[in-house]
Order: structure tokens, then sequence, then C-alpha cells
């Protein structure tokens, strides 16, 4: 992996990309394998070069809720817990074989001290998770499942063959049932 395939659209020196080199980790998770538990101390957010991840939380009553699914080029970690240096609350599940690279928060720091492009393209990515991340809960207080799942196939679009039909269920927050029939009825559309 090149660095320049994690931080697209920069243009870095060679002692630059050493130095981002020098303080980044490649991880191989398999398929089930929890990177992250409740409680736990997080240290890393992930940056996914293949396979697929979610974030998810459980609730009293034991039901999982599915908050993010991360795939090719995509970032995952608990980001509150990594950012204010706190006990997770999700969990992070290998849902497909994965080849990630992770950043502490202590690496990524340093990095943004000598490289401001990489701090400021970590600000844009966070910026726009949260947008989306805003959209994604006006979206469940307003809209209906069926208009949910659209929004779903339209965020992820190649996702669905790779991931368990109760994860997107509990993504949406609807049971796998209703999943099968609002595939139906837009399948009939």
């Amino acid at each position: 992996m090149h660095i320049e395939d994690i931080f697209k659209g920069l243009t870095l020196t060679e002692s630059e990309k050493r130095l981002i080199q020098d303080r980044i980790h490649s991880v191989e998770a398999k398929k089930g394998e929890l990177l992250l538990e409740p409680g736990q101390t997080v240290h890393y957010q992930y940056y996914v070069a293949n396979g697929c991840l979610r974030s998810f939380f459980v609730d009293h009553s034991a039901k999982e809720h599915t908050i993010q699914f991360a795939i090719k080029d995509w970032w995952i970690s608990d980001y509150t817990a990594f950012y204010k240096e706190s006990a997770a609350i999700l969990s992070i599940e290998c849902i497909q074989n994965a080849t990630l690279y992770r950043f502490s928060r202590t690496d990524m720091e340093e990095i943004f001290n000598q490289i401001p492009s990489v701090e400021r393209f970590f600000r844009l990515k966070t910026e726009s998770f949260i947008s989306s991340f805003q959209k994604r809960i006006i979206g469940d207080l307003a809209k209906s499942a069926t208009e949910r799942y659209t929004d779903f196939v339209h965020d992820y679009p190649n996702i669905e063959s790779l991931v368990k039909n109760y994860h997107i269920a509990s993504y949406l927050g609807v049971t796998s049932e209703s999943l099968s029939r609002i595939r139906k009825e837009i399948a009939m559309h």
C-alpha cells in the first residue's frame, strides 16, 4: 500500500511519506474478529485497504444496532472514545477478512504537527463524516424504512453482497423480515 492511496489528493514529499510510514501500522483482521469491545481504551482509528468492518452498539436488551460499515477507502473507530480518550461504547467487528492501517492518536498528532496538509485532510474527512452522520440521524427520525433502505443502497452501493441481512436490518433499525418485505416491494416497482 502506498501512502498516496490512503491520502488521496495530497502531494507529499519523500520525507513526509517516510514520517507517515513510520507511524502507520498494517493490521490483518480475520472475519469474525473483534478489533474493539465496549469498555476498552480506544487507541486507534483504522483505514480500510480492503475488506469490510462494522461498528455496533448493544443496548440493555442485548439488541445490536449497527452504527457504521467500513469498506475499501473508509475509516472506522469509536470516534467519541478515540477523541475524548474515554472507554469504548462501540464494538468493531471484521465482517470480511481485511487489511487495515491503524493510526494512534499520538502518531496522528505528531503527523499533524509536521505535515499541516494531512491535518487539513483529516479535518475535511471529519467534516464529511459529521455531515453524513447528521443526515443519517435526521433520516432515521423522519424517513420511512423504505426511504432509509434506499439511502443505504445509495451510500453503500456495493455492500449488500458483503454483509448479512441482519447487519443491514440493524443499521436501518428494522427486523430482517421487514427488510425482506422492503426489498420485495422495491423489486416490484
